[in-house]
């Protein structure tokens, strides 16, 4: 008996001491718990498209000194991404939806909705109210991006039409548009509420490049394959001419001839730009096809071409060329002379490019490229002639006022310092002139 009461109170002495000690462990573990949840209420790290280490807007070409002719603006990947959470937790899916395997009602990607991003970019137009419009072969769809709010509509495969491999596009004066479909061998004519309204087949094999000449009403279409330009009447769809030789394989290199042709562009006065894709060059003709002149040398410098695929000229008659293989947007006068470019090496930074393949210049000189490896449309300012050079002679008078300062300063008499006595400060102690003569600007 006495034994049994001796455990027991030895019992009892052990669990008061393992009693005192879940206590005293379990304010720490309070207190942890305290500090997490505080930690866990700090704002989370903001969420979004990834942000530059530098200001980009402040990119310019050519490099001061000189006069900058092209500024970088912006970019745009595809339709705006909502990246805040809901307000409300997503409801969870049912018994059925787990068992299964499969997403509740909320959870499933609605196709009408969901924000599309870019992944193969080709052809662009603008319309007259500066909406951008991107062909994606790859998405197969049409992006139209408003640049000022950055909303993004969409003309897309199989819900607003019918793609096969979607090429180049073009908007004439009344907003209809032109998209070239390589896969299903036609042009599709869109009207501005982006409804089908017609398409053209007549001649074509593969068609890529288009232009429209609103003036003369033509319609230019780049058939690759055809190793053509055909032109068709605007309004009435009517092939009329075709400029090169076919059926010759992407073999030819004479004047006026094509290997594999890709963009096409027209200038103020209806001529026309082709970039001969094979044959490294621009091939430049009138608004009846006739042949006038030629540019463009194979080669991986700076005014040299390899594999030139889109084409632009701009208010000032300057031939933009996208060059897909060394990725750099370059900048022609009429007889081929390089004037500036955009692009050293390959990147995906602003002003950089990979697999650069389509440039196109609006109304308010602004200049649109497309690239198909980022994704992305890339947007600059064009500086035009007449503005270059009122920045020029605003420099010019600057450094004159400049001058006329320095001479005007220079010409005023100097005060003459007091003559110190000779008792008054040693002559190894007297104050020493360090400020030299005036130096010229540089110097």
């Amino acid at each position: 008996m006495y034994r049994f009461l001796f455990n027991s109170t030895r019992n009892r002495n052990w669990l008061t001491i393992l009693l005192l000690l879940a206590v005293g462990l379990s304010f720490p573990m309070a207190a942890g718990a305290s500090k997490k949840k505080k930690a866990d209420a700090s704002p989370a790290p903001e969420v979004g498209p990834r942000k530059f280490g530098f200001d980009p807007k402040k990119l310019v070409w050519p490099s001061p000194p000189n006069i900058g002719r092209v500024r970088w603006v912006d970019y745009f990947a595809g339709a705006k991404i909502d990246y805040t959470p809901a307000a409300n937790a997503k409801p969870k899916a049912s018994w059925m939806d787990r068992l299964a395997g499969g997403q509740s009602e909320t959870e499933k990607i609605n196709p009408k909705n969901f924000p599309f991003q870019m992944i193969g970019p080709y052809g662009i137009a603008i319309d007259s109210k500066s909406m951008v419009y991107v062909a994606d072969q790859r998405v197969g769809a049409i992006f139209i991006f408003n640049t000022e709010t950055r909303d993004c509509q969409m003309i897309r495969n199989g819900i607003e039409a019918h793609f096969g491999w979607i090429n180049g596009l073009a908007i004439d004066d009344d907003d209809r548009l032109f998209v070239s479909d390589g896969k299903m061998h036609r042009v599709l004519i869109f009207n501005t509420k982006h409804e089908v309204e017609n398409q053209i087949t007549e001649g074509l094999v593969d068609p890529v490049g288009l232009a429209i000449d609103t003036t003369n009403r033509f319609l230019y279409v780049v058939d690759t394959q055809q190793d053509q330009v055909i032109v068709y009447d605007a309004d009435t769809l009517k092939l009329l001419r075709r400029i090169g030789t076919g059926g010759k394989n992407h073999f030819l290199t004479t004047p006026g001839d094509f290997g594999a042709p890709q963009g096409v562009a027209l200038d103020q006065d209806g001529n026309v730009y082709v970039t001969d894709t094979l044959n490294n060059r621009v091939e430049i003709f009138d608004a009846d096809g006739n042949f006038i002149s030629e540019f463009g040398k194979h080669g991986d410098g700076p005014g040299y071409l390899a594999r030139p695929k889109g084409i632009a000229v701009d208010s000032d008659g300057h031939i933009w060329v996208a060059d897909q293989v060394e990725d750099r947007l370059q900048v022609f006068n009429r007889d081929g002379q390089l004037l500036t470019y955009i692009g050293s090496g390959h990147g995906e930074l602003p002003g950089q490019f990979k697999s650069l393949t389509g440039v196109a210049v609006d109304k308010h000189n602004r200049v649109f490229t497309t690239e198909q490896e980022p994704g992305r449309l890339q947007v600059f300012r064009y500086v035009t002639d007449a503005q270059a050079a009122e920045e020029k002679a605003k420099r010019v008078e600057e450094l004159q006022k400049a001058a006329d300062r320095r001479q005007k300063a220079a010409s005023q008499p100097q005060d003459k310092p007091a003559e110190a006595t000779p008792q008054a400060t040693p002559a190894a102690a007297a104050p020493q002139n360090i400020s030299g003569p005036a130096k010229a600007p540089g110097q």
